[in-house]
């Protein structure tokens, strides 16, 4: 963008056009707003190694506006003549094949793939087999969603007809039949299983804490963004099972799963079917949806953090000093005393210190000073106390007085 000028995700493509000796385009977006200086990102561009034609350099440059469409002709000329200057060249009479950069599951038409034909000619009745799935293209449209009849190398396309999502990444091919497209995809099935995994599945210790979650996107471009920051979660007090990754809309198999499984749905960029929501809200299971993937990761985060033991945070409040044992019953110790830091405090928690040693707690169950009972008591006064606890106090411990809170933890 002209108004940024050089950015770290710039640099970042600099550095790997220059790595693997790619051929490029500068494109200077933005380059039709008030006040923009091209000299000054040509010079950043210089600063970072790539020279322009205008300065001397090799580069190509064209300054474009995606909001008024300027220059963007200029743009596609410039990358036709860069192809041709290369000798970027495929045959198009080959059987196609390429890459799957995107799938869902489209609610009206199934299972829903954007491919990308790398080498070859795909046409409209072609079978198509990918790594673990395969299909008769049923409907095939351009990136406009325009139907089309064949696409050449380097030509995204969206196909319905598949039997089931393929996941982003696997390469596809054109299969002569039906039945051998389906021969491949079962061999090479168990293999390709793998990649639609959403995470290892722990079977836990018995006293390991595990949050359960089903995982819903609308694409699986998303799902694998959400299998990778979910793994990043700490997991050294719960483990983060994930029982399923899919895309699509929450159905009522998923609730089922969920509350068999005592598992939350979490779902990105979907709905869930309405007699998914009545079966849930019968069951009590519970059904997230999030737009913003980090907001989601947060909620998962929040929900395990409700597992973790809360924090105690102890605070002292006084210590008192033993003096006297007037009568000691069980647990039941009625002791004199003289506070000599802070206050003592009806009905605190109590530590008892013997010789620097902390032998065991207690409660503070009455208070009095001067033989009436009282809530406090200041430092430097005498007073009376009904002590319960375990621990057998004696004359010169110590009582150290608490104030205990629960803190809840994060992850």
């Amino acid at each position: 963008a002209a108004d940024d000028g050089v950015k770290p995700q710039t640099k970042e493509a600099i550095e790997i056009i220059n790595r693997l000796n790619l051929p490029f385009v500068v494109a200077m977006n933005k380059a039709d707003k008030p006040g923009i200086i091209v000299e000054k990102v040509k010079k950043q561009l210089a600063d970072n190694g790539v020279l322009v034609e205008t300065m001397g350099g090799k580069a190509p440059a064209v300054l474009t506006s995606a909001k008024t469409g300027k220059g963007i002709d200029d743009l596609l000329e410039m990358i036709l003549l860069l192809a041709e200057m290369e000798g970027l060249k495929k045959d198009n009479g080959l059987p196609a094949q390429g890459i799957v950069i995107e799938s869902f599951l489209d609610p009206r038409r199934g299972a829903t793939a954007t491919l990308l034909v790398k080498k070859g000619t795909l046409f409209s009745k072609d079978i198509v087999v990918t790594e673990s799935t395969f299909g008769s293209i049923k409907t095939m449209e351009d990136f406009r969603g325009r139907p089309i009849e064949q696409a050449g190398p380097s030509t995204p396309v969206c196909l319905t007809g598949f039997e089931s999502a393929p996941p982003v990444g696997e390469e596809w091919e054109v299969a002569s039949d039906i039945e051998r497209a389906r021969q491949r995809a079962l061999q090479k099935g168990e293999l390709e299983k793998k990649k639609r995994e959403p995470a290892k599945i722990i079977d836990p210790d018995s006293d390991q804490k595990v949050f359960n979650i089903i995982l819903k996107a609308d694409v699986f471009g998303s799902l694998e963004v959400l299998r990778s920051m979910l793994a990043a979660i700490p997991q050294e007090e719960i483990i983060l099972r994930v029982v399923e990754a899919e895309v699509g809309e929450i159905n009522e198999a998923d609730v089922k799963l969920a509350y068999s499984a005592k598992a939350k749905i979490f779902g990105f960029r979907i709905k869930a079917a309405a007699l998914a929501q009545n079966l849930a809200a019968r069951q009590g299971v519970g059904i997230f949806n999030f737009e913003v993937i980090y907001e989601l990761i947060q909620a998962v985060r929040a929900q395990m953090g409700l597992m973790l033991a809360p924090e105690i945070v102890k605070e002292e409040i006084g210590q008192i000093k033993i003096l006297a044992i007037f009568k000691q019953d069980g647990r039941r110790q009625i002791i004199g005393g003289r506070v000599i830091r802070g206050k003592a405090e009806r009905g605190a928690v109590v530590e008892v210190i013997r010789e620097g040693q902390n032998l065991g707690r207690g409660r503070l169950i009455q208070l009095q000073a001067n033989k009436e009972d009282v809530d406090t008591c200041a430092k430097d006064r005498e007073c009376g106390l009904l002590f319960d606890s375990d621990v057998r106090v004696e004359k010169g411990d110590v009582l150290v007085m608490i104030k205990e809170e629960r803190k809840r933890r994060e992850l």
